[in-house]
């Protein structure tokens, strides 16, 4: 666009891109020559699901996108309502000509921007979106025969194909300012807790916001990109970016990430990381073709699995009471700090659905409460991928040992001990399995079973005989047998 001299300003609406880099609508909004009005809409009803851990980060993230955008002489307008009614409202009482945004693509997002364009297509108003927060629209990437994908490899195959040549852009100068509509107040929306705060061990670990991003970014590639793909799987060691909270709410874009990853030094560590980002991509390729996949498995014969309703064994899972370190380790880790290292969301989530045969979707639901990064989309499929009902062609054998992984990927138990502390002088041995270390070598540790840590809740060998015996009774053959 070129300049103009209709002095109408532009309405840039911000969702899960709080950032200035790479933010596409931001850089159409200015190069309108236009006033750029930045509002983001807190909608109870329509992201009333947004979990408490993510409420957390959000807080954050709109605090540091106020001050940047405050250095470029804007600011950022914050309203609380239905969506739709109150974009239309802030175009009506600033006179804006245009509205601009980047997509979303599952189906709330995808039903908001759809609602707000035939607005503006009713009322002549200009409007532009955008794609910020993925490689490639989930819509491009097709098989041979026109279809959305539904296996990794052959996608990410297919990505791979088609390129990254699309380099990020850089954040504008000076963004021209308002005139400005009145704002609420972040402090308002109370976002983060108070009474009790649950919250004071994310503060030691994460610094929302764009500049948090790009000092973690940097931290990783000059640390620990070289050794990704052989550190990766290890829980224990600081070897992955944790840059996922900081892509949920686009704060650094995948664009950015990628041409980082190119200009880097080839080798097997950047091409394992670019594979994690065609992880994420594919997620939300799933979700945006699959929109109900948050509530049904891809593969349909699984809504015929007897899950086990076990409210108190639930409650054991989500506050690390199972008597298996490393599933407990990691749900301590996810209540602390709102993260969890991916091999172990792997292991907590199998140990749920195969071990205690819990419903996944209430395991999902958990996650996205407590998670920082609590990405619809990638939260879905991984569930899905554990549970066994998702895309994969015979998933339902797939069962974690929980003693074997933490065995092999933490074996002298540094993992556990910075979250269980009271195994912490355990042996390396034994820390992987205290039910089976001597009494008197308890007694020495500090353990006490059953006091201040558990017994197993379940036997794993018992566990996994049933697991596997329902899934191929009622799941692989179709059968009504009953459970066992």
């Amino acid at each position: 666009m070129t300049s103009n001299p209709d002095t109408r300003p532009v309405l840039l609406w911000l969702r899960a891109d709080l950032r200035l880099v790479d933010n596409p609508a931001l850089s159409w909004a200015v190069e309108s020559g236009r006033p750029v009005i930045p509002v983001f809409v807190l909608d109870d009803a329509g992201c009333g699901r947004i979990g408490a851990a993510s409420r957390w980060w959000l807080h954050g993230s709109l605090q540091a996108l106020g001050n940047a955008l405050e250095r470029k002489g804007s600011r950022l307008i914050l309203r609380r309502g239905s969506t739709l009614e109150t974009l239309t409202a802030l175009v009506r009482e600033t006179r804006a000509c245009a509205i601009t945004w980047n997509r979303l693509y599952d189906a709330h997002g995808v039903t908001e921007g759809r609602k707000l364009r035939a607005w503006c297509q009713r009322t002549g108003v200009e409007s532009r979106d955008f794609n910020a927060s993925l490689l490639f629209e989930p819509q491009d990437i097709r098989t041979a025969g026109g279809l959305p994908y539904r296996i990794f490899t052959p996608f990410w195959r297919r990505c791979q194909e088609k390129g990254f040549k699309r380099l990020p852009s850089a954040a504008p100068d000076r963004i021209p300012a308002g005139p400005w509509p009145e704002s609420e107040r972040l402090e308002d929306w109370k976002l983060r807790p108070r009474n009790p705060d649950w919250s004071t061990g994310f503060h030691r670990v994460w610094h929302p916001g764009e500049e948090g991003a790009r000092m973690r970014l940097e931290r990783f590639l000059l640390q620990d990109l070289r050794n990704y793909h052989t550190e990766r799987d290890h829980p224990g060691k600081p070897a992955t970016s944790r840059l996922s909270p900081h892509l949920h709410f686009g704060e650094i874009g995948p664009r950015q990430i990628a041409a980082l990853l190119n200009s880097a030094d080839p080798g097997p560590g950047p091409d394992a990381y670019l594979r994690e980002l065609g992880w994420r991509e594919f997620s939300h390729h799933l979700l945006f073709h699959n929109p109900d996949m948050e509530s049904f498995g891809l593969r349909p014969e699984f809504e015929r699995m007897p899950w086990r309703q076990d409210p108190a064994g639930l409650e054991r899972w989500q506050q690390g009471l199972t008597g298996y370190p490393l599933v407990d380790a990691g749900m301590r880790e996810l209540w602390t700090t709102g993260w969890m290292h991916n091999r172990v969301r792997m292991v907590t989530a199998s140990f749920l659905t195969k071990h205690l045969l819990i419903d996944w979707r209430l395991g999902a639901e958990w996650f996205l409460d407590t998670l920082v990064d609590a990405d619809r989309a990638s939260n879905s499929v991984g569930w899905q991928w554990v549970a066994g009902c998702g895309s994969d062609a015979a998933p339902y054998f797939r069962i974690f040992n929980p003693v074997a992984q933490s065995q092999r990927f933490d074996p002298a138990g540094q993992y556990l001990r910075t979250w269980l502390p009271e195994l912490r002088h355990l042996p390396d041995r034994f820390i992987h399995v205290p039910w089976q270390a001597p009494q008197r070598m308890l007694t020495d540790a500090g353990v006490r079973l059953g006091e201040n840590y558990p017994y197993p809740m379940v036997d794993h060998a018992f566990a996994r005989k049933r697991a596997l015996e329902i899934y191929r009774t009622r799941i692989r053959s179709g059968t009504d047998s009953p459970s066992a």
